[in-house]
Parts: structure tokens; sequence; C-alpha cells
């Protein structure tokens, strides 16, 4: 087991197989939906949701633990973030943004409700369009900061790309911080919106 457990891709290939394992039970205990397309749809959904739990465990790891520590943290280690994590992080973040975002369109027009839920937003009585469209707005424009303000600001603050100024990085890392911030402000109405219309308003 450690073996597996003490490699990354070792681990996440030992998940696939399980994961491969338990859809190929469930399928033998019932009925998966019967049409390739539902299934299509169920898998886009499943890949929504793993792409999402990435990008704002992320988000929410920037925020509640990697800024709120840097003050503490001796200046001697600090390129070690800066040089090591942080660019690694904002890797995973910036991917995981594009594939909750293209997953979550993808996933709306198999089920019908793009067009519904991004133009007619609020418009119509169906308050569970109304709800998605809300999420899926949020998610636009959080997608939108991440990779045209936050990761432009963060690759000069890191030194990825050469700053013009001192001043000019010290503004750049502010800048993607206060942007980091707007996103974990809206994560949270965000989430409430997508849960609320698979949940409490039943939208497919």
């Amino acid at each position: 087991m450690s073996a597996i457990l003490t490699s990354l891709n070792r681990t996440l290939l030992a998940g696939t197989v399980l994961l491969v394992l338990l859809a190929l039970l469930l399928a033998q205990l019932g009925d998966i939906g019967g049409e390739s397309r539902e299934y299509i749809t169920f898998l886009f959904r499943w890949s929504h949701v793993a792409s999402g739990v990435m990008w704002i465990g992320l988000l929410w790891y920037f925020n509640f633990v990697q800024i709120p520590s840097m003050p503490n943290i001796p200046d001697e280690q600090k390129p070690a973030i800066a040089k090591v994590i942080a660019p690694a992080a904002l890797f995973w973040f910036r991917w995981a943004a594009l594939a909750t975002l293209a997953t979550g369109i993808i996933l709306a027009s198999l089920n019908g409700y793009l067009l519904e839920a991004l133009v007619y937003l609020g418009a119509q009585t169906d308050v569970g369009h109304t709800a998605i469209g809300v999420g899926m707005w949020l998610g636009i424009v959080m997608a939108f900061n991440v990779w045209f303000i936050i990761w432009p600001c963060q690759k000069v603050a890191l030194g990825i790309v050469p700053a013009k100024s001192p001043a000019f990085k010290t503004c750049c890392a502010r800048r993607a911080m206060l942007f980091s911030r707007i996103n974990t402000l809206l994560s949270i109405p965000m989430l409430y919106a997508m849960v609320a219309a698979q949940t409490l308003y039943a939208v497919s």
C-alpha cells in the first residue's frame, strides 16, 4: 500500500481503478440511466464537480492558508513558497477553473437550459433556471478573474515574468490578492446557487 500512496501518479491510478470498479458494481446493481446520452450527461456532471472541487479547494487554500500565513513565514523561507509551491498551485488552480467552466457549459447544453439560464436570467418563472443562471454567471466572472487578472498579476509577483519596477511588482501582488478575495467572496453565493438549483429547485 505504501508503494501506491508515496506516489501521486500511482495514487491517482488506484483511485481511477476504484472508480471503474464502483461504476461496474453500480451498473450491475441497477439501471444507470438506460440511454448513453444520460450517462454522458452524468460523466460531465461528475467532471464538473471534480474540477470544481479542485478549483474552489485551491482558491480557499490560497485565502484561508497561504495568504494569511505569509507574514508568519521567515523571510529566508518565503522563496520556497514563491518559487515552488505557489506556481504549482496556480497551475492546477487556473486549469481547474477552465475545466469547471467548460464542463459546466457542456452540462447545461446537454440538459437544454444553457440559454434559459444565461440569457433569460430572472425573466422566466422557473426559479431553478434563475438559480443555476446566477451560479453560472458568478462562475464565469470568477474564471475570467483567474485567467485575465489573477494569473497575469501572479506571474509578475512571483517573478515568472520580469516586473517593470519593484513598485509594479508590489502592485501586481496586491491586485492578485484582492481579486482572489473577490473570487472567495463570490464563491459563497455561487456554491449556494449551484446546490440550490440541483436540490431545492430540481434543475436536471
